[in-house]
């Protein structure tokens, strides 16, 4: 009998870290979705976008315009400018039981009026977990210009 337990204990313990290895963390999955967000928004993959944003999502963009879900989907259907490089960085998460608060910095190099240009804005966006799956409530984005260092 205390065979099997120990056989049984030794299996499971086993077993525990090699299916935890496969399970995401809500940071992770956050981070996940929102790189998948704008690549979606880059490519046109209306499906994707609307299967993230909730129903009742708000967006504030940079010059301050307020738009819904229906404007946001229909933002990234008619999307069509050229987009050289994109990057996603400096991510802050907090989780606030089924809410979560995402920062991020996204960086977009593309011409404008034949010449390149890169962008930077900061967003805050907000997610509630319905049903066991992640769901974009609001998003707001600012352009920003950092600042340039001197040389030395």
């Amino acid at each position: 009998m205390w065979r099997s337990i120990v056989l049984l204990v030794c299996g499971l313990l086993c077993v525990a870290p090699a299916a935890a290895q496969g399970v995401k963390s809500d940071q992770q999955t956050l981070i996940d979705l929102e790189r998948r967000w704008n690549m979606a928004f880059n490519s046109g993959d209306v499906k994707f976008i609307e299967s993230i944003l909730d129903d009742d999502f708000i967006a504030t963009y940079e010059d301050g315009v307020r738009a819904d879900r229906a404007k946001e989907i229909a933002q990234a259907a008619a999307f069509n400018q050229q987009i050289d490089a994109s990057s996603m960085d400096e991510f802050t998460i907090r989780i606030y039981g089924n809410t979560a608060v995402v920062w991020f910095t996204l960086r977009v190099l593309g011409p404008m009026q034949g010449k390149p240009v890169e962008l930077t804005f900061r967003y805050t966006d907000v997610w509630v977990l319905r049903a066991g799956t992640w769901k974009c409530v609001s998003s707001h984005s600012t352009r920003f210009t950092p600042k340039q260092t001197a040389a030395p």
